[in-house]
């Protein structure tokens, strides 16, 4: 019987022995499995994933409990929000984290596609920000993202060649005609000014300054009086198409983006282009051809009229849908945070939407112009902050680029925008 009890007692030792190991490979794994990081997804555009890799990897030192995966998509702005919106509706986004556009935040806001922010963030964390770039974050009074850069349409210039003819830079339509001529005589250059004149959001904004600039308004949002068949917006295609039959633009121009227009002015083929800030250091840049040779000013406008770059931004939300909302506000807090600010404006020329790195020294330090640029931020022209933004615009697209190529008069083709913008804006009045 003894016997017989010691045998018992191995038996049950060896049991003992391998639940425990059982139970010590569960708990590793469970260990191993908490230890593995919170993934949030993203999508931007392909410059903006080359652009910002550094700010995620700063921020994934920081936070080694979140991977931040960057989904890459196209450069136009106009295409990146037809994918989100596309994901939205199918309604199981892969999307955590949603980089959007000003001009985006209503219509996402509206759908219920974005988390409300505002309990995560009180008004003294917001009073470093620009005021216009928090506005353009509140839906119905709720904020739905945090602004992480502010932009302005500016005039770019060859200080080199100008100084060489003798010029000072345009700041009339007609002065930038006749300085693209006498430098394009003088085989100084091939062109004289590029744009963006493609049919996409860009051809918009770019479009508004011209227009601002002529003394006209697309949209008045208090009113919703709409602006498109008076004079002045017939004068603003007056100067765009002078740019092309006279030569001083290339043909190609109503087919160029940011990007066409940057690279055909980088490799020294234009004197004169609108862009936005961010091509600034690409033209500085070491490889550049015209690195230390390119100045800014803001955007050329008709005689007795005022200058209006037109005010842009981007902003980063999380969408409702998300599986990881406390995860995904880390990646916010830190893309807002002053740190990534200074990075993104040293580093790639962004304008930033807190006031303070304006005058910070090592912003200045890299660029000196940086302090005159919030005067030029805050009296910048906002696109028509109206709900139904995303189909006034796509008019306004369709039959600007009709007058542009010729395929329509500008008068017949902005009296046809102005009136199916008016129809728009009265449905959604009567609805």
């Amino acid at each position: 019987m003894l016997h017989d009890l010691f045998r018992f007692l191995r038996r049950w030792r060896w049991l003992g022995l391998a639940f425990a190991i059982c139970l010590s490979v569960i708990l590793y794994g469970v260990v191993v499995l908490s230890q593995q990081p919170v993934h949030v997804t993203m999508l931007a555009s392909a410059l903006d994933t080359a652009q910002e890799r550094h700010i995620i990897e700063a921020f994934e030192a920081e936070n080694p409990d979140i991977k931040v995966d960057v989904i890459e998509g196209p450069n136009a702005s106009n295409l990146i929000e037809d994918l989100y919106t596309s994901s939205f509706l199918l309604g199981s986004s892969p999307y955590d984290l949603v980089m959007m556009d000003v001009v985006w935040l209503p219509k996402f806001a509206a759908a219920g596609w974005l988390l409300d922010l505002s309990d995560r963030v009180s008004e003294a964390d917001l009073s470093d920000f620009l005021p216009a770039d928090v506005a353009g974050s509140r839906y119905n009074g709720k904020l739905y993202r945090l602004p992480i850069r502010t932009d302005a349409g500016l005039l770019y210039y060859r200080e080199d060649l100008l100084q060489q003819a003798g010029l000072q830079p345009p700041d009339t339509f007609d002065e930038l005609l006749a300085a693209s001529k006498q430098l394009q005589q003088a085989n100084a250059t091939t062109w004289g000014y590029v744009w963006q004149g493609r049919q996409y959001e860009g051809l918009s904004a770019m479009f508004l300054e011209v227009l601002a600039g002529s003394g006209g308004f697309w949209i008045d949002p208090e009113t919703l009086e709409v602006g498109l068949d008076r004079p002045e917006t017939l004068q603003a295609i007056e100067f765009l198409r002078r740019t092309i039959t006279e030569r001083v633009s290339p043909p190609g121009v109503t087919t160029y983006q940011e990007e066409e227009a940057r690279r055909l002015f980088q490799n020294g083929e234009a004197a004169f282009m609108r862009n936005w800030p961010y091509a600034l250091p690409l033209t500085n840049a070491d490889d550049s051809p015209i690195q230390g040779k390119v100045g800014i000013k803001p955007m050329v406008h008709a005689e007795s009229q005022d200058s209006a770059g037109c005010l842009g931004g981007w902003g980063l939300g999380i969408a409702k849908s998300s599986a990881h909302p406390d995860a995904a506000w880390r990646v916010v807090e830190y893309y807002a945070s002053q740190e990534a600010q200074r990075s993104l404006a040293i580093r790639n020329g962004y304008l930033p939407t807190r006031r303070s790195l304006y005058t910070d020294p090592a912003v200045v330090q890299e660029h000196p112009y940086f302090p005159d640029m919030v005067e030029v931020v805050e009296s910048a022209v906002l696109r028509p902050p109206v709900a139904q933004y995303a189909q006034a615009s796509d008019i306004l697209q369709r039959y600007l680029s009709a007058a542009l190529t010729n395929r329509m008069e500008p008068q017949q083709a902005m009296r046809a925008a102005a009136e199916e913008t008016r129809t728009l804006l009265r449905r959604y009045s009567a609805s």
